[in-house]
């Protein structure tokens, strides 16, 4: 993190009452500039966290496999399973937006989020994914499954199956500060930026209108604010529009 000094900070410790005629002050300030590494940002959940991030101020740099597309100053041209340790070296949060929807890629869920547990493991980089709706319980006892449900799309299932396997796997990480983030059942990509959600646990979440339900552009703000708050550390949480 990159610290600033404040005038107003200064002024005041100037101000103090002393019994000297000089006196000498050195100071750290407390405002942070938090270093940000977005893999797959080209992606479209990895564009909104990119944007959402620099909207906030934080110092981005986009981890992708080819030309850097977005407005984050800083780019690492890498494949996500060559990302190594040096790669991520210096970074507050990495955020992973990593997504495969075909049959043959399905298991890189599993594969690339291995490489970067192994990259930050023993590291106090925290690690934010994002992750899943299928996974999400449906009843208190945690035996039920959104994707177990009779009206859950059978052309949905392998992903599910494939980002539930990947959750699993990160749960018994406990080599690395991970989070995972979960978002509502209807996903929508070209969904609205209403700003407000409501943040879940390990079961679905329904707001007041009985709808489970995000956009891309909510669940990025979401995402950025624990990657600046960091709250849940090896916690699986969720949201939902409001």
């Amino acid at each position: 993190m990159r610290r600033v000094m404040t005038r107003d900070v200064l002024e005041q410790l100037l101000a103090l009452p002393t019994s000297y005629d000089i006196i000498f002050i050195s100071l750290k300030t407390e405002e942070f500039i938090m270093k940000a590494a977005v893999v797959c940002a080209n992606g479209k959940a990895g564009q909104m966290i990119t944007k959402e991030a620099l909207r906030r101020g934080l110092d981005v740099t986009a981890v992708v496999r080819g030309e850097n597309k977005l407005a984050a100053p800083q780019a690492i041209i890498r494949d996500v399973l060559d990302i190594t340790a040096s790669d991520l070296k210096g970074f507050d949060v990495v955020a992973d937006a990593f997504g495969a929807w075909t049959e043959a890629e399905l298991p890189l869920h599993s594969t690339s989020l291995k490489v970067l547990c192994d990259a930050l493991a023993g590291t106090d980089t925290r690690l934010v994914v994002v992750g899943g709706a299928g996974s999400l319980y449906v009843n208190p006892e945690h035996t039920a499954c959104v994707a177990d449900g009779p009206d859950f799309p059978d052309m949905f299932k392998p992903l599910a199956a494939a980002m539930a396997k990947a959750l699993s796997e990160l749960r018994q990480r406990n080599d690395v500060k991970w989070t995972y983030i979960s978002p509502a059942a209807d996903f929508q990509a070209e969904g609205e930026r209403s700003g407000e959600y409501i943040l879940g646990g390990e079961e679905l979440t329904l707001n007041e209108k009985g709808e489970s339900i995000i956009s891309y552009a909510d669940y990025a703000i979401a995402m950025v604010d624990e990657i600046v708050k960091g709250g849940h550390i090896q916690e699986r949480i969720s949201v939902v529009r409001k």
